[in-house]
């Protein structure tokens, strides 16, 4: 805002404490309009980021999951299959349970 330099020296003291107060709410306006964008951009870039965050969270969580369920089921399966494989070979035909079978308990009662 310029003034000619004749308007100048005709204001007085008044004026330059209007003029202040002007500036000062002007000034004080757009400071907080920018400042007030500013917070909502950066409180909505943080909730997006806090949003993703918690998806990629939630994500690993799932996964992390799956996967030890996984290796647990594997295991137990493999216990379990090694415990039936080996209940029928122990009452099986083959010749060694046979042998152990007969001549053991000869030796233990004759």
């Amino acid at each position: 805002m310029m003034w000619p330099m004749n308007t100048r020296q005709k204001m007085s003291t008044s004026d330059w404490s209007n003029l202040t107060l002007h500036l000062e709410k002007s000034l004080g306006s757009a400071l907080g309009r920018y400042l007030d964008s500013w917070r909502r951009n950066a409180t909505a870039a943080a909730d997006a980021l806090d949003k993703t965050l918690a998806e990629e969270n939630f994500r690993n969580v799932v996964w992390y999951l799956v996967v030890m369920i996984g290796m647990l089921a594997f295991i137990i399966v493999a216990i379990l299959v090694s415990t039936v494989k080996s209940k029928r070979r122990e009452h099986s035909d083959d010749p060694y349970h046979q042998y152990i079978e007969e001549n053991w308990t000869a030796q233990k009662t004759g």
